[in-house]
């Protein structure tokens, strides 16, 4: 096994934590699973970096396969389109359609006349151009200055107007708002504002699929479905909506996961909300290699949620996600070698880095079972090339 690269962290315990129960996300559930194209991504178990980090057992949830779009968010961003479709549809003509009957063309002269708009780095605007060519509506889709020209690309091949904007992502969600107002067009964002709140609760709802199935492929617990709760989640933070909807999910089993949110050091703004004790903003300059955590503001509907149920905050180094990568793609932490994106290895970063320098106080011990969650595929082969040193091999 490769030495385990060992980078300096900044963990905060959470002051208010009280975690809650929460209720089911059936709807989504039995939406998303229906889809054509829908698989369970694998639940990959790495039992020599356990070992060596002195755990019980260690998973990853490798999203790089989700629906062909290459990361967990092509669960959430559609999920939304479909559901403002769903809403629209039945306040002009009193039905409902279902979303076989939306790729159908059930509608057109409705929805080909919706916009959806929102911002992105990649990912989450790669989700809505989707469902919007999936259920018949258009999409137009804002990105930050230095969003990758591949990234840009994957937009384009599903029809979306790209929209490049000078500024950073926090500049193109305002941008994506005010150009939305002038034009009626419907934003589906994964972050929220005043006024602003239900379009994102249905992305998080989305999200929270992706925890069900690993909840039900973690082992040792009832058959299937049914695995045994994790005892601590390592889990990515950006403007807060993933890490909300795992606590939100998890938080309503009777033994609760430790949830610790992870940040890189240059762009953490749920680290500064815990600080706070309100949503808040990142420290000037925002910036992060892990171009999907590359946020400046807390959404504040998902700070609700992470104020009382996340454990813990981390912060980790930009220069912790090539090594992370590196040790994925070449097998060493046992399981299989598995293509990770910058931003799907946070966790696993803040993982190696809490259990030499925080363990007690994270409570991690020799029967720990943790959670990792690989939020990206190589959604830039380039990227990922320059920080693994090799082109993604993809996996038949």
């Amino acid at each position: 096994m490769s030495p385990l690269p060992l980078h300096s962290a900044r963990w905060l315990i959470n002051p208010r934590y009280k975690p809650a129960g929460n209720s089911s996300n059936d709807d989504a559930w039995d939406e998303i699973t229906s889809w054509p194209g829908y698989a369970a991504t694998p639940l990959v178990a790495l039992p020599e970096l356990a070992r060596d980090l002195d755990v019980g057992g260690i998973f990853y949830k490798d999203e790089g396969g989700r629906f062909g779009l290459g990361s967990f968010k092509a669960l959430g961003g559609a999920y939304a389109v479909l559901r403002m479709l769903q809403r629209t549809i039945t306040a002009q003509t009193g039905e409902t359609p279902s979303a076989t009957q939306l790729r159908a063309k059930s509608h057109p002269g409705i929805t080909s006349s919706i916009t959806v708009t929102t911002a992105t780095d990649g990912n989450h605007g790669r989700s809505v151009a989707w469902g919007a060519s999936q259920f018949g509506c258009r999409a137009v889709i804002y990105i930050p200055a230095d969003c990758s020209p591949a990234r840009e690309a994957a937009l384009a091949a599903l029809n979306a107007e790209v929209v490049r904007i000078d500024g950073g992502y926090d500049d193109a969600v305002a941008r994506c708002a005010g150009d939305a107002a002038e034009n009626r067009r419907t934003v589906i964002s994964d972050t929220s504002w005043d006024g602003y709140r239900d379009i994102p609760r249905e992305v998080t709802q989305g999200y929270r699929v992706m925890a069900e199935e690993a909840l039900r492929q973690m082992p040792g617990g009832a058959p299937p479905p049914g695995g045994a709760p994790p005892s601590h989640i390592f889990i990515q933070g950006g403007v807060g909506a993933l890490p909300a909807a795992i606590c939100g999910h998890f938080s309503g089993l009777p033994a609760k996961p430790r949830v610790i949110v992870v940040e890189p050091e240059g762009a953490a703004c749920l680290y500064a909300s815990a600080k706070a004790g309100t949503a808040s903003a990142a420290p000037d300059p925002v910036y992060s290699v892990m171009a999907g955590l590359n946020c400046g503001s807390a959404s504040p509907i998902a700070w609700e949620i992470l104020d009382r149920n996340a454990f813990a905050f981390m912060t980790i180094p930009d220069e912790s996600a090539g090594d992370c990568m590196k040790l994925l793609a070449d097998g060493s932490l046992g399981g299989r070698p598995i293509i990770a994106g910058e931003s799907a290895v946070a966790g696993l970063a803040a993982l190696i880095s809490a259990a030499h320098g925080a363990r007690t106080p994270l409570g991690l011990g020799p029967d720990s079972q943790i959670l990792l969650f690989g939020t990206e595929g190589a959604t830039d082969p380039e990227i990922y090339a320059k920080m693994v040193g090799s082109l993604p091999i993809k996996r038949e």
